[in-house]
């Protein structure tokens, strides 16, 4: 989530499961190291927040200035936060460890939380150099923008970093000394970037997920990532090392990456509402991050024409909360179909009985594929080749 907005409240997440004997490429594919995810139902949210939150996100490339060790995988188990909000998991740093909630997010690259030298961060949980005896001094000062225009900032360092059962040594890690008001309201302690090491506020490092391959703590260069729905009990996980294939509905679709801003970018051949076409080939990021499917303008307006939904000036829609009327929302990739049904094209009810779209707009000229997208399509995303495979979930 990021871009993964709006106040967010976290519950407690999951212990990692451990595989202690190692697998076969097959097995590790089927299995992996899973991490699971929980819903929070007291969380309230904003679809105009999510629109900002996007385009600030990725507004280097917007045309415009509108918003309108273990040789197997490890599972991680995540929270659902806020009703498919946002998801994140408990990660644990330092000797001893301390443990952190951080949001998963595959549209930004960088590891942060805060640290002692915040004044500004009540109710977080705090990282103490000085308390850790793996920590090592590095000093260079970063800071970062995040789509909803919550920022943090400090100095790095380095210190060992657990994800579940892998021991990743040696990490960078940014630690904050100030954050801006969205995240001081924000239950969750930072964030673990799972972008390309390109976009690291800090040239020259690399991320978690570089280290898990180059330390060979996971034997193939992959994560697979599941987004349950609160409307099915909620929940989810991330795969480091191969996917779950226990959640895969239908065959994998192979889809080449471009890389070059630093994003899983993919091409996305054809959008239709139901069996009516309205975009042809273009360019889309697949983003953990953001909560919504976000559309460029031009193409939004034609989605929200076919769904009577009307235009809120604010980069989101007011659509029909009688989801059984809405057809699902088609997006052909390398020749295979994904959708997003009714139901999830209901974002939220609203205290006067309207409902928000699931989809927005912004003056971006790419589409961001984010959670309402992926919580209906299983991805798992291959940082060597790089590629991104997709199917549908089971039992979708």
């Amino acid at each position: 989530m990021k871009t993964n907005a709006c106040i967010i409240a976290i519950l407690m997440v999951a212990s990692s499961l451990i595989q202690a004997t190692p697998l076969s490429e097959a097995q590790v594919q089927e299995k992996g190291w899973t991490i699971p995810m929980e819903n929070n139902p007291h969380f309230r949210r904003n679809a105009t927040m999510q629109s900002l939150r996007a385009w600030r996100k990725f507004n280097k490339l917007a045309s415009g200035h509108r918003i309108g060790r273990v040789n197997v995988a490890l599972t991680l188990p995540f929270i659902d936060e806020g009703h498919d909000y946002e998801y994140y998991a408990s990660v644990q740093v330092g000797t001893p460890p301390r443990t952190f909630k951080l949001d998963f997010d595959t549209g930004s690259a960088d590891l942060w939380f805060p640290y002692n030298m915040c004044k500004v961060c009540k109710g977080k949980t705090i990282y103490n150099p000085q308390k850790s005896s793996s920590y090592k001094k590095d000093g260079r000062p970063w800071s970062i923008r995040y789509g909803d225009g919550s920022t943090s900032a400090g100095i790095l360092g380095i210190d060992t970093v657990y994800l579940g059962a892998l021991k990743i040594m040696k990490q960078t890690i940014d630690m904050a000394n100030v954050i801006s008001n969205g995240f001081q309201g924000d239950v969750i302690d930072g964030l673990l970037g799972l972008a390309f090491n390109s976009i690291t506020t800090v040239k020259g490092i690399n991320t978690p997920f570089d280290n898990l391959i180059s330390q060979k703590l996971i034997d193939r260069p992959v994560f697979g990532v599941y987004l349950g729905k609160f409307a099915d009990g909620g929940g989810g996980a991330y795969t480091f090392g191969g996917y779950d294939k226990s959640k895969i509905g239908g065959n994998l679709t192979t889809v080449p990456v471009d890389k070059s801003q630093g994003f899983w970018g993919i091409t996305v051949d054809s959008l239709s509402v139901g069996n009516k076409s309205v975009a042809k080939s273009f360019q889309g990021i697949i983003d953990t991050g953001t909560t919504l499917v976000l559309l460029p303008n031009d193409m939004a307006a034609a989605v929200a024409k076919r769904y009577g939904a009307t235009d809120n000036y604010d980069g989101s829609y007011t659509i029909s909360c009688d989801s059984s009327k809405l057809p699902n929302l088609k997006f052909s990739i390398g020749g295979a179909s994904f959708k997003v049904p009714g139901p999830d094209l209901v974002f939220e009810k609203n205290p006067d009985d309207t409902c928000t779209a699931g989809f927005g707009y912004s003056s971006l000229n790419f589409a961001i594929l984010g959670d309402v997208f992926i919580k209906n399509n299983y991805v798992v995303f291959n940082q060597q080749v790089p590629q991104v495979q997709i199917a549908p979930l089971a039992g979708l």
